[in-house]
């Protein structure tokens, strides 16, 4: 699971990013290395799905999203 956390947090920062430069120089970073159609709309939807899985890991983990303690081993 801690792999999957790290994988999944990679790709919200680099998602954030690329909002990042939406909001402040109105670029795309993902529409211009892909361009538009539904590649990129997948990469969004696959920015989402980890930012559901993070928020996910962290109710169930409660802060606890990159270490392993007794009870998650079971």
């Amino acid at each position: 699971m801690i792999i999957a956390n790290i994988i999944t947090l990679c790709v919200l920062i680099l998602g954030s990013f690329n909002w990042f430069l939406v909001g402040v120089f109105s670029w795309n970073l993902l529409a211009w290395i892909f361009g538009t159609g539904i590649f990129v709309r997948i990469l969004y939807a696959i920015v989402g799905l980890c930012g559901v899985w993070l928020l996910i890991q962290l109710c169930v983990r409660r802060r606890r999203l990159f270490t392993e303690d007794e009870t998650m081993r079971r």
